[in-house]
């Protein structure tokens, strides 16, 4: 009986020791807003500008969306994606974050839930930018606003992993629409964008190995000219200003020009010229002229447009030419 009320004593007391323990309280990872120059990777000068940075971090590395300035109709955000991965062992507890290789079926959904209701086409040109290897898809809405969406993954190549050493990778999408930017402004934002985000340790370097100088630097016979052709020749642009908004101007009215026949109403008859009229080719000369006599309607309208030429015979001296104008 003492052996059953022992037993359930302690079996209270227990419970009652459970009820009354506190227990550590933890918050999970969550996505979280920072400061704009926390960025791991900012936009080349001159825009787009930065709105917001949103970070996840994750437990082999941190993840970011960077919403960009969005001048367009298209439905969306302007925004630059970054995922760091390999930091194994970050962020205990976060979780670790699953990454895929870029594929052509995965890259044809970024694209179609880039830019909804814009036909996108995948360039098949190839380029490269600081980082290395890009690809992008353009597009026009039907109201005319440019889109651009584009990948970069940036991984030392597979020669360099084997030495344990650079296996960090980095993986980067940009979605741009702009109302007055061409695709080639859109375009010079891969070209610009700076990757300021880094890891710990030579185990994580996603860059690899620092490639060797060229062989040609210092070598007789390899002269190296300024502006020398390719991208140095014609570079490509960095940022991007909006095209000035078209102004469309009135109409210019024409303007009617009064008959010179016939003189405005108020207006004063023009005075005629001094000295004998030289009829012009085709005139009919006139052999004599009172001077006080009105001028014919046609003889008026050619004076007044014509040129009056002096005779010679009064071209000399201010007393001859005083005679002739009697």
């Amino acid at each position: 009986m003492r052996l059953r009320k022992t037993i359930l004593l302690l079996a209270v007391a227990g419970m009652m020791a459970g009820c009354t323990s506190t227990g550590n309280v933890r918050q999970p990872s969550a996505p979280e807003i920072v400061a704009p120059e926390k960025a791991l990777v900012l936009p080349p000068p001159g825009g787009p500008s930065i709105v917001s940075v949103v970070e996840r971090k994750r437990g082999n590395g941190v993840e970011q969306t960077i919403s960009l300035f969005t001048s367009s109709s298209v439905p969306g955000q302007n925004s630059l994606k970054v995922q760091f991965f390999g930091a194994s062992g970050a962020n205990p507890g976060a979780g670790n974050a699953a990454f895929s290789k870029i594929n052509e079926s995965g890259i044809a959904r970024e694209v179609a839930r880039s830019a909804p209701g814009v036909p996108m086409a995948t360039s098949a040109t190839f380029l490269q930018n600081a980082y290395g290897p890009f690809g992008y898809a353009s597009g026009r809405s039907r109201a005319g606003d440019t889109c651009l969406y584009a990948w970069q993954q940036i991984r030392s190549s597979t020669a360099a992993n084997t030495q344990a050493r650079n296996f960090g990778m980095i993986q980067l999408r940009l979605r741009l629409c702009d109302a007055r930017a061409s695709e080639r402004q859109l375009l010079g934002i891969v070209y610009g964008y700076t990757v300021t985000g880094t890891f710990d340790g030579e185990v994580w370097n996603p860059y690899g190995n620092p490639p060797p100088a060229d062989g040609a630097l210092g070598r007789t016979g390899e002269p190296i000219y300024p502006d020398e052709g390719g991208y140095r020749a014609s570079p490509m642009p960095i940022g991007y200003e909006p095209a000035p908004a078209i102004v469309s101007r009135p109409r210019a009215t024409p303007v009617r020009r009064a008959s010179t026949s016939q003189p405005a109403q108020g207006a004063a008859p023009m005075p005629a010229p001094i000295g004998p009229h030289v009829p012009l080719p085709g005139e009919a000369p006139q052999t004599s002229a009172k001077p006080d006599a009105a001028p014919a309607p046609n003889e008026q309208s050619v004076r007044a447009i014509g040129v009056t030429v002096p005779s010679p015979d009064c071209m000399g001296d201010s007393a001859m030419t005083a005679a002739c104008r009697r």
